[in-house]
C-alpha cells in the first residue's frame, strides 16, 4: 500500500518513488503499479523534478541539449496513444482555432502591452512573447482528466495550439526583435517539420501500418518508461534560472514574480474567454491556457529566443507545475463549499 507523502516527508517519498520504480520492474504487474503510482502524485513528482534540478543546476544543464530528443519521442510516443479520428476531429475543430488564437495572440497583446507599460528590455519583450507564441503541453490532457473534465477538448486544443505556434511565434520575433531581427528561415521550418510534424506523420504511418492491438499492446508497455522521461523536462529548465539565481539574486527573484505573473495572467485569460460556455469548459481552457510546451519552442526557435528566454523558462517551471496543485486544491474547495450550501 502506498503512503501519502505527507505522512513521512520528502526525502522518504523520493525514496519510496524509486524503490516502487526498481520493484516494480520484476513484478509482473510492473505496469499497473508504476502507471498508478505516478498518475497520482505526478503533479508532487514534477514540482520535485523542478526544485532538484535548481539544486543541481550543473548536472541539470548537462541535461538540457537531450531534452529535444526526449520531447520529439514523448510527442512520437503520445500522438501513438492518441485515437487517429479523434485527432482528425481536433485539426477540423473551429473552437480549436479560435482558442488557439487567444492561446497565442491574445495573451502576446495583453503580456507585450504590459511588459512595454514597464519598460521592459527587448531581451525580457522577446522571451516573454515566446511564451505567450508557445502552444500547450502535450500532457495537459492528461492533466484535465485527473481534475475530472473531459480530455478531448484539451486536446483539440492542444493540438491547434501547437499548430499555430510557428506562426504566431514568427509574427512576435518580427515585431519584437528590433532593428536586429534575423531569423534563418530554412532553419526554421526545418526544425518546425521535425520537431511539430514529424511526430504527427511517424504516429499517422504507424497507425497506418499496425494493427490496433500489437499498438495497445506495445503503447502499454513502453508507457511506463516513457512516462518517467516527463520529469527530465523540470530538471532539465530548472538549473538554468538557477544560474541567474546566483549572478543576480534580485534580478532572478524579479523574473520568478514574472513568471508566477504570467502564468497566473495566462490562467485568467483562459477563463474570462470561456466563463459563458460553462464552468467546465472555461477551467478546461483555463489550464490548458497556463500549461506551455516552452521546450517545443526552445526546439524550433533556438538561439533566435534571446538571452532571457532560457533563464525566464526555467523561472516557469515552478508555477507551470504548481498550477495542477493550486487549481485541484481550489476545485475541492468549490465542491465542498457547494455541498455544504446544498445540505443547509
Amino acid at each position: 500500500m502506498l503512503m501519502k507523502p505527507s505522512s513521512y516527508g520528502l526525502t522518504n517519498f523520493i525514496y519510496h518513488c524509486i524503490f516502487i520504480l526498481i520493484t516494480s520492474l520484476f513484478n509482473n504487474n510492473s505496469e499497473t503499479i508504476v502507471l498508478t503510482f505516478l498518475s497520482k502524485h505526478s503533479s508532487l513528482l514534477l514540482l520535485t523534478a523542478a526544485l532538484v534540478g535548481f539544486a543541481l543546476p550543473t548536472y541539470s544543464a548537462a541535461s538540457l541539449p537531450y531534452l529535444p530528443y526526449v520531447l520529439f519521442t514523448l510527442m512520437l510516443f503520445t500522438l501513438i496513444g492518441i485515437d487517429q479520428r479523434s485527432l482528425v476531429k481536433a485539426f477540423f475543430n473551429l473552437s480549436g482555432w479560435g482558442y488557439s488564437l487567444i492561446h497565442g495572440g491574445v495573451t502576446t497583446l495583453v503580456v507585450s502591452s504590459a511588459a512595454i507599460a514597464f519598460g521592459a528590455s527587448t531581451e525580457l519583450l522577446l522571451a516573454v512573447t515566446a511564451v505567450c507564441a508557445t502552444g500547450s503541453l502535450f500532457a495537459t490532457p492528461a492533466i484535465v482528466r485527473s481534475m475530472g473534465f473531459e480530455p478531448l477538448t484539451a486536446m483539440a486544443f492542444t493540438i491547434t495550439s501547437t499548430l499555430m505556434m510557428p506562426v504566431i511565434l514568427y509574427v512576435n520575433l518580427a515585431i519584437f526583435s528590433g532593428d536586429e531581427f534575423s531569423l534563418d528561415l530554412q532553419s526554421y521550418c526545418l526544425r518546425m517539420v521535425i520537431f511539430i510534424f514529424g511526430p504527427m506523420a511517424m504516429a499517422y504511418f504507424i497507425h497506418k501500418n499496425v494493427s490496433r492491438s500489437h499498438l495497445t499492446r506495445i503503447h502499454g508497455k513502453l508507457a511506463q518508461f516513457t512516462i518517467i522521461l516527463v520529469f527530465s523536462f523540470p530538471f532539465g529548465l530548472s538549473g538554468q534560472f538557477r544560474f541567474l539565481w546566483n549572478n543576480d539574486r534580485d534580478f532572478a527573484i524579479s523574473m520568478l514574480l514574472l513568471a508566477l505573473g504570467i502564468c497566473v495572467l495566462f490562467f485568467i485569460i483562459g477563463l474570462a474567454f470561456y466563463w459563458r460556455k460553462g464552468k467546465e469548459q472555461a477551467y478546461v481552457a483555463a489550464i490548458t491556457s497556463g500549461n506551455r510546451n516552452v521546450l517545443l519552442t526552445y526546439s524550433v526557435a533556438g538561439a533566435f529566443l534571446g538571452p532571457l528566454y532560457l533563464p525566464l523558462i526555467g523561472a516557469l517551471q515552478l508555477p507551470i507545475y504548481l498550477q495542477p496543485i493550486v487549481v485541484k486544491f481550489l476545485l475541492k474547495q468549490t465542491t465542498s463549499k457547494t455541498c455544504n450550501l446544498e445540505g443547509k
